[in-house]
């Protein structure tokens, strides 16, 4: 059997490993994976490890689901690709009916990505090909929130406020206009002055409705959400929603942005004119993104003339087999009772991780559904690489996000494992301050 040190061996010398700094990884050599069950992650020499992040977001229902499995092979032993331009295939259909009717018909028509950053593409120029198409190519400027994130290629960077992502290639980013963000004070008041300077130049804002996930787990109230809507619907700017983190259940509703107006269903309205899924959208087992948008929107690309059309595409664009996975995960939601499970996972997570308000070392814990997150500000140097590696001797993966701790688990949590995930946090906690060169 080949061991951990072998695989990470191996790993440090062939594979140029994402967000890490590959000087570090004889300090922090890659864990090596070789099984998933569950909740858990499995090395080459059988230790199991709490996924506390979902894997980076993406794993909703645990490792090797049964109802995923079965989604993916019956697609792969039926039709595992066919190119969507030209053609089209139900799992493709099936998901974007499905996504449109959670949407009570406002967001009618789905455009398919491979990835997060690439739905935030689509959504950039989408929008500004719409005001293009209706005369109006002026509107082709955009408002991103400090602290937000919505991926790393080029396009994506643009709008994203996260300086060791942003810093590096900083000539190559196309100029945004940055805003507060929505948990600051005057935020509202501060993007309405920026949209009435731009007097018209807007394409759209864009925002990570409820939380923003990258720059800390840092989070805001439905209102400011409801108050940034009626703005671009007063200023004639998209609203673009960034749920590829907190769609798909993690603030205990489908769509984030269903905590604008609980008492479903949503007016149209109030609905943003994009809402981007990624993620979670297929269970954390393939690579799909998803742009939503209004039938306003789609009409204004209808034309005779090629070039009006949205000429945006890769090779697997609505690929069968991860739109497979992504009904399995929509059929879940519709037939089960899993958004209350979903709200009672949550006050468990609440109730066991409560204690925490009340220890020095701790400021701000916070939760909306099931993402949790505290801040350490005494966490000395290297905190999150620290926190890491003690973690993993409790048998939990968990990374955090600079000082902030945070878990987003899969949707797997019972009273014990909440009561063990809170104990095994709050003791990793006190091993790495213990570790700090500070102490």
């Amino acid at each position: 059997m080949t061991s951990n040190a072998d695989l990470a061996a191996r790993s440090r010398a062939a594979i140029w490993h994402p967000c890490t700094q590959m000087a570090r990884l004889d300090a922090v050599p890659p864990l090596p994976i070789v099984r998933g069950e569950g909740p858990w992650l499995i090395d080459a020499e059988g230790q199991r490890y709490f996924d506390a992040t979902s894997s980076w977001w993406v794993n909703l229902f645990g490792h090797s689901d049964v109802g995923l499995q079965r989604a993916i092979a019956q697609q792969a032993a039926t039709l595992p690709h066919v190119m969507l331009a030209g053609c089209t295939h139900p799992p493709a259909v099936e998901l974007a009916e499905g996504l449109s009717a959670l949407t009570g018909g406002h967001l009618g028509h789905a455009f398919f990505g491979s990835d997060g950053a690439s739905a935030t593409e689509i959504a950039l120029k989408m929008s500004a090909h719409h005001w293009r198409n209706l005369g109006q190519p002026e509107k082709c400027e955009f408002i991103a929130l400090r602290g937000g994130y919505h991926g790393e290629t080029l396009g994506a960077l643009s709008v994203t406020d996260v300086p060791v992502f942003r810093d590096a290639y900083a000539p190559l980013l196309r100029a945004t206009h940055l805003a507060p963000a929505l948990h600051e004070a005057g935020s509202i008041e501060a993007i309405e002055a920026l949209l009435r300077t731009l007097g018209g130049r807007c394409a759209a804002v864009i925002v990570e409705p409820l939380i923003q996930g990258a720059s800390g787990m840092r989070m805001h109230a439905p209102a400011q959400l409801s108050a940034l809507r009626r703005l671009c619907t007063e200023y004639k700017a998209h609203l673009i929603a960034d749920e590829i983190a907190v769609g798909c259940g993690r603030t205990g509703r489908f769509f984030a942005w269903e905590h604008v107006q609980p008492a479903l269903p949503l007016t149209g309205p109030l609905w943003p004119d994009f809402i981007l899924l990624s993620k979670g959208i297929t269970g954390g087992t393939l690579p799909l993104s998803v742009v939503l948008t209004t039938n306003a929107v789609f009409k204004a690309f209808l034309s005779d003339e090629v070039a009006r059309g949205f000429l945006h595409s890769h090779s697997y664009t609505g690929n069968p087999i991860a739109c497979a996975a992504a009904c399995e995960v929509l059929r879940r939601f519709r037939d089960t009772d899993l958004l209350q499970d979903l709200a009672r996972q949550s006050t468990l997570l609440r109730a066991a991780f409560a204690p925490l308000a009340d220890d020095p070392r701790v400021q701000a814990l916070r939760q909306v559904g099931t993402v949790l997150a505290f801040d350490v500000p005494s966490g000395g140097e290297r905190f999150s690489e620290r926190f890491h590696l003690a973690a993993r001797e409790r048998q939990l993966l968990i990374r955090p996000i600079g000082t902030t701790v945070y878990l987003m688990p899969p949707y797997l949590i019972d009273e014990v494992t909440a009561t063990w995930l809170a104990a095994a946090v709050r003791d990793t906690l006190t091993d790495t301050l213990r570790s700090s060169p500070d102490a």
